[in-house]
């Protein structure tokens, strides 16, 4: 069953504005369909729907909504200027769902350990936009999980669900820990940590990337400090042309990422 909601009615509005702002933490904002239709593929608790009318009547969004209601504890529909009014995005895209946040602690990412892992470490890294695109890159180089550590970027937070297109949803993410927690944590596991360094001494292309490793990513504008530096047990870095000092850490990411790929692809 659809509801339809008014300004009037406005306590699942005022629900949704609350979790779009980060003030109910057991819910996270998911906007768009094809967002939304991943959420549902990944088994996501869903608590509410809310569609706006004029995408009720395109048949291709229809039927996905159909199924959203089906396993869905609410759902209702609003008119475009009140789902604007809820939206995170300037263009709202038709649908917003609240669902429970996925547990991101530390035994779900252990559960699904394997014995040659490849994480990524987010430690400290303050924009949203890239917390999403390095989720999705790590998918897609086939990393094993994501750790964030505290004071990053909240991984299920508008913005960096929209940059990960879904990855948040499928990669185990444990957020929180600190960054000497991190390294604790490899060291009993024998997982290498490896930070990203502009300064390193060893190129990425010159690391073994086939064994278990921690890819490290630092704050986007100061780095490691040279504290966490020695706390780690490499550094590498990606040699550049040019005049340019650093790379966007997501664009960082994805090529030693792709490298970890490609070396563990050629050892099989």
């Amino acid at each position: 069953m659809i509801d339809r909601v008014t300004s009037r009615d406005n306590s699942l509005l005022r629900q949704a504005r609350a979790v779009r702002d980060g003030k109910l933490d057991e819910l996270i904002f998911v906007e768009g369909l094809r967002l939304c239709e991943e959420a549902q593929r990944s088994n996501l608790e869903i608590e509410a729907v809310i569609v706006s009318e004029e995408l009720m009547r395109k048949e291709r969004a229809a039927q996905a909504i159909a199924e959203l209601s089906r396993v869905s504890k609410r759902t209702a529909s609003v008119s475009e200027k009140l789902l604007e009014s809820i939206s995170y995005t300037k263009t709202p895209q038709g649908i917003v769902v609240l669902a429970h946040r996925p547990d991101s602690s530390e035994e779900r990412l252990a559960a699904g350990l394997p014995a040659n892992p490849l994480l990524v470490v987010l430690h400290q890294i303050n924009n949203p936009v890239n917390v999403g695109a390095i989720l999705r890159t790590a998918e897609a180089a086939g990393a094993t999980g994501v750790i964030t550590t505290k004071n990053t970027s909240d991984p299920f937070s508008p913005k960096s669900l929209r940059g990960a297109m879904g990855s948040a949803f499928r990669l185990p993410i444990w957020s929180g820990p600190t960054y000497d927690e991190v390294i604790e944590w490899c060291r009993t596991r024998g997982i290498a940590t490896v930070c990203s360094d502009a300064e390193a001494d060893t190129d990425y292309t010159d690391l073994d990337w086939t064994r278990a490793i921690a890819l490290m990513l630092g704050p986007e504008s100061t780095g490691f400090t040279a504290e966490e530096l020695m706390n780690a047990d490499r550094s590498v870095k990606i040699t550049m042309r040019g005049q340019t000092e650093s790379l966007n850490v997501s664009v960082a990411a994805g090529i030693l990422l792709f490298e970890a790929n490609r070396q563990r692809n050629r050892a099989r």
